[in-house]
């Protein structure tokens, strides 16, 4: 039976990853994003899980790696002055395969910033921000009831891909309070991790059976004992030098994501079937642009929005299907254009291609789009 309630943003994101299995959280309190603390410390007890205030985010992230090897669905949260003290242990859980979820709540930077403001400008810090080459999944929400079913997803494809996924809200969503229904948890479609069981003293634990990109993993601590670590490993788990294994292994976390495109990558197109020119956003700036829209079709112009949903990889084929009909684009994002630098590669000269951004700590109005396309002479 679905439920009807008021809820914020930040609280749904506690509230779908229970549903989607969260029994972990650690963390450490960081505006904008520490509702979500708040709401896990209250909320995972009533469930059997645990909520662990650590010391720092280095400690949170290393945390929840840990929970998630032990064979429990984890968590953290955090904003982006934590998330770069993240970034090392993120690319250790990108190399050694272990699932989980980041979220992150943007505040206006750079260092510490403004920290109840608005921002998207840890777009480009989601996907280079650890070292190397690495797989990345990225989703950004735009409501508060996208948020409870874009955690599901979240937790769905960490355990699908054996890799960690982040969330990549703003303050916008984060602190936006609307009223939603969310749905009975038993109603959702839930992805269990794919457990393997190997005996003696060489354990396959990295074993990857031909035609397939993903290995099983072990439910270590539960009568399987294999090693784990960040360095280039062959399939037993110990570190490696051989060249051609590390760079076999390497490709293979790569092409887990890159070649699963079509199941990972999702968009939002509104009154796109005709329209001229596209505004491009994600996450927060979406509520504004789709106001903008509304009233620019009144008046006879032919604008849609193109949004995606999953940021990383950002859907390229999606907007390339697109581009014959549109004479313009308007990335429209809280940043110094970050998002804007991938639609620009992926138009490469065929469309002009503006931008309306803010780095001030403010929203960006439907009247300053309006007006963005009205200089364009859209």
């Amino acid at each position: 039976m679905s439920k009807a309630v008021l809820m914020q943003g930040n609280e749904a994101a506690v509230e779908g990853a229970i549903a989607a299995g969260m029994r972990i959280f650690a963390g450490y309190p960081i505006t904008p994003s520490t509702e979500i603390a708040e709401q896990s410390a209250l909320r995972l007890p009533q469930v059997g899980g645990r909520f662990i205030q650590m010391e720092d985010e280095i400690s949170s992230i290393a945390a929840v790696l840990g929970a998630s090897v032990a064979g429990v669905k984890a968590m953290t949260a955090t904003s982006g002055p934590g998330f770069s003290l993240m970034q090392e242990n993120l690319g250790y859980g990108a190399m050694a395969e272990i699932p989980c979820v980041i979220v992150d709540v943007q505040r206006a930077g750079p260092s510490t910033g403004l920290p109840t403001s608005p921002a998207q400008g840890d777009y480009m810090q989601a996907r280079w921000g650890t070292h190397g080459d690495h797989p990345v999944i990225a989703l950004s929400p735009s409501s508060v009831l996208e948020t409870y079913y874009l955690m599901v997803r979240a937790f769905n494809l960490s355990e699908k891909y054996r890799t960690p996924v982040i969330f990549l809200m703003d303050e916008i969503v984060g602190h936006m309070r609307e009223g939603v229904e969310l749905p009975n948890p038993s109603s959702l479609i839930i992805n269990h991790r794919r457990p393997s069981f190997h005996d003696g003293a060489n354990k396959q634990c990295y074993f990857v059976p031909e035609g397939q990109l993903v290995p099983a993993m072990k439910p270590f601590g539960r009568g399987e004992r294999y090693n784990i670590t960040g360095l280039a490993h062959d399939e037993s788990g110990f570190p490696t030098n051989n060249t051609e294994v590390a760079g076999k292994l390497v490709s293979r976390l790569l092409a887990k994501v890159e070649e699963h495109t079509d199941d990972i990558v999702r968009v939002e197109e509104y009154a796109m079937d005709d329209a001229e020119t596209a505004v491009v956003c994600f996450g927060g700036t979406t509520r504004a642009v789709m106001s903008a829209i509304l009233e620019a079709r009144e008046a006879g112009k032919k604008v849609g929005m193109f949004r995606p949903i999953t940021v990383w990889p950002f859907p390229e084929q999606q907007l390339k299907a697109r581009l014959p009909q549109l004479k313009n684009i308007l990335m429209v994002e809280h940043n110094h254009g970050q998002m804007l630098l991938e639609v620009q590669r992926v138009v490469n000269d065929g469309t002009l291609v503006s931008f309306l951004g803010k780095v001030d700590g403010t929203v960006i109005t439907p009247a300053e789009i309006l007006a963005k396309l009205q200089e364009m002479e859209v």
